[in-house]
């Protein structure tokens, strides 16, 4: 905390000592070289598919401005995604609606959602690395396989360009978190290459000081929720000819992580409240690697490809009470677990002019978990297996066509087809599709429209893990995605776009906490609502950007006790503004309000077995000076300005007011 404080401190001092100086040059939004070699989606001359649905993109430059520090920060104030974290202390990404496990993570094409329960952890993808984020929402192309049905997270990072550049940054904040962070990068002749790595050690989040205490949590410090990870990452291109280049990415990430309980128990409320876990990450570890071509001699055809390796080790355990050392009253837990998967993409783009653009698509992947350990099952301490080693195959064929009819017109037709090779039980296949188009009505709007199917296959733990509910009959869910969007550009250098949505799901995979406890494919989801995001730049050294999402759930399912679904917020609304000076010094600050979000009771019948979380409003705050001549930035922030005190999840509350402060050097 001192050291936090003399940081502070320094950059106050160094604000005042720093004049306007000639030399500085107007801050612009230049595009990072980016790694394209592990993107999925061939884009070329035309705009193709990802001008009919809604593909937002967040930059090096958004992500250096606003101060996000792994992958949930930066998607945090997008419209249409809710970043929420529950008791089990990692943000989850839903998306329109949809849950993490339906949002495809891909990273220079290695898939990071994991093969137990098809979720993934934003906070083990750090940003020093990335160029940009492509976030294609539910109609996005079939050439991205099954598992999409939410959308899908595109993560390209950066590339070496020539000469030798680098950058090295220190953070501290409140309550003893530290952050360093480098990179270095450079190219020579046909070779490029990346570097980047940050290492993370913090005892925990400060809750607000309006936090209310209870028996589970005093306030202060959140319980059990420190936190240290440690990631390295690197890449390198190799243009062998005039045609061919070839490519190599390597992550690697460490860490652990504490869980905290809730901070309302059964005996505080008996009808929403879940019983009490103490549980801990005590390692994680994981290693990915890819390596890619792409030959394209200027003729109509070009081929890419990429194959693929990711592994995670996991030592999960769950404790008897908060003192984290014992295990022998029942539900305790010891688990190490390991999720691969493996694949490979071959796709292969024919260029027809006039008459259009051929892309095909070719991948398989195959899917394993393995885990050991032991559950407590009574009072005695008796010991049960939780042993289990399941594989799981996918293969996918996709075929996607784009034309240009006219100049004002762009048209996009895709069909994929999706096998799951099962290692007990019936196999299973099903097809989605893609049918959309764009319009330029006028040189500054834009109409489109599209339709598309998704499907995704169960994941290894809800068919096989018999103990926590798996049921080997699971078949596929489904959803009929459609949309509408106008695009509206402005004067002033402004532009709005206004985006409706309607989403039928069929055979959504859900515990049936009713009767068998068992995942079923019992529930019928309907979402639907529209997403306005507005943008000016009006002053070339201003951005203003607001964001609004209204969404409807429904559950349609036979028999259902809920009406809307839970954690599904009705309304959010962003704002954005940073202002560069001449002189060096960048203002930034965001503002993120959250309201009309649910939670059901497991044990009440309608209306009793309904409640809604508090709404919330969130206010960031940023500012960086470069020092002249030096190459060293000064910032400091605080997130959570007000020291709002607000639930994304019932019983966990989230960070209260947290200053922060760092230096970045760049060569």
């Amino acid at each position: 905390m001192r050291f936090a404080c003399k940081i502070g401190m320094t950059l106050i001092l160094g604000w005042c000592l720093a004049f306007p100086a000639p030399g500085f040059s107007k801050t612009t939004e230049e595009q990072t070289e980016a790694y394209t070699l592990g993107e999925v989606v061939v884009t070329g001359e035309r705009e193709g598919v990802e001008a009919v649905g809604t593909v937002r993109e967040i930059t090096a430059a958004d992500i250096q401005r606003n101060g996000a520090r792994t992958l949930d920060e930066a998607l945090d104030l997008l419209p249409g995604i809710q970043v929420r974290t529950g008791n089990d202390g990692v943000p989850r990404v839903d998306m329109r609606g949809f849950r993490s496990r339906h949002v495809l993570l891909l990273l220079d094409g290695i898939p990071f959602n994991s093969t137990s329960d098809g979720q993934f952890d934003p906070t083990t993808i750090p940003t020093e690395n990335i160029a940009r984020i492509k976030v294609s929402y539910g109609n996005h192309s079939v050439l991205y396989g099954e598992g999409g049905l939410g959308g899908v997270i595109n993560i390209i990072t950066k590339k070496g360009t020539e000469g030798i550049q680098g950058k090295v940054s220190a953070e501290a904040s409140e309550r003893n978190k530290w952050l360093g962070r480098f990179n270095l990068s450079g190219a020579k002749d046909s070779v490029d290459f990346f570097l980047g790595g940050s290492l993370m050690d913090s005892d925990g989040y400060p809750l607000s000081d309006d936090f209310e205490e209870t028996p589970h949590e005093d306030g202060g410090l959140r319980e059990n929720s420190d936190r240290e990870s440690g990631n390295l990452f690197a890449n390198v291109g190799y243009k062998a000819t005039d045609s061919l280049s070839l490519g190599l990415v390597y992550n690697y990430l460490k860490g652990e992580y504490g869980k905290p309980p809730s901070t309302i128990d059964k005996s505080m409320d008996p009808d929403f409240a879940k019983n009490l876990k103490y549980e801990r990450m005590d390692d994680i570890e994981g290693n990915s690697g890819q390596v890619s071509f792409n030959w394209d001699n200027g003729s109509p055809l070009n081929l890419r490809g990429w194959a693929y390796a990711n592994q995670q080790d996991e030592e999960t355990n769950c404790y008897d009470d908060n003192r984290y050392n014992s295990q022998k009253a029942k539900g305790a837990f010891h688990e190490e677990a390991r999720t691969t998967i493996s694949g490979a993409n071959l796709q292969g783009g024919w260029d027809m002019g006039s008459a259009g653009q051929l892309t095909m698509g070719l991948s398989l992947a195959g899917q394993e978990f393995e885990s050991s350990g032991y559950e407590i099952l009574d009072k005695k301490g008796t010991k049960g297996s939780l042993a289990l080693d399941k594989e799981l195959d996918t293969y996918s064929a996709a075929l996607e066509y784009e034309v240009n009819p006219l100049d004002s017109l762009g048209i996009t037709i895709g069909y994929g087809h999706h096998w799951l090779d099962k290692e007990e039980g019936s196999d299973d296949d099903d097809g989605s599709f893609l049918i959309g188009a764009y319009y330029d009505l006028l040189q500054d709007t834009r109409l489109r429209a599209s339709v598309a199917r998704k499907i995704r296959f169960p994941s290894i733990k809800q068919l096989y893990d018999a103990p926590n509910g798996g049921n080997v009959d699971l078949t596929t869910e489904r959803s009929m995605n459609y949309e509408l969007g106008v695009e509206q550009h402005l004067p002033m250098n402004s532009r709005m776009t206004l985006t409706g949505f309607w989403i039928d799901v069929d055979d959504y995979i859900e515990k049936n906490i009713y009767a068998s406890e068992n995942f079923e494919n019992y529930e019928e989801y309907r979402f639907k609502g529209f997403e306005l995001t507005a943008e000016t730049r009006f002053i070339e050294n201003l951005m203003l950007r607001a964001g609004y999402t209204y969404m409807e759930t429904e559950d349609r399912s036979a028999g259902t006790l809920k009406d809307e679904l839970q954690h599904r917020p009705e309304h959010k609304i962003t704002l954005e503004a940073g202002y560069d000076f001449d002189f060096g010094l960048s203002v930034y600050a965001a503002l993120l309000h959250v309201t009309d979000q649910y939670f059901y009771s497991d044990t009440l019948t309608p209306p009793d077995n309904k409640r809604a979380l508090n709404d919330y409003t969130v206010v960031n705050l940023r500012l960086s000076q470069k020092l002249p001549s030096s190459g060293v930035s000064l910032y400091a922030g605080a997130d959570n300005l007000f020291d709002e005190d607000y639930e994304e999840s019932y019983g966990s509350p989230r960070e209260g007011r947290t200053m922060y402060a760092g230096i970045e050097f760049e060569f």
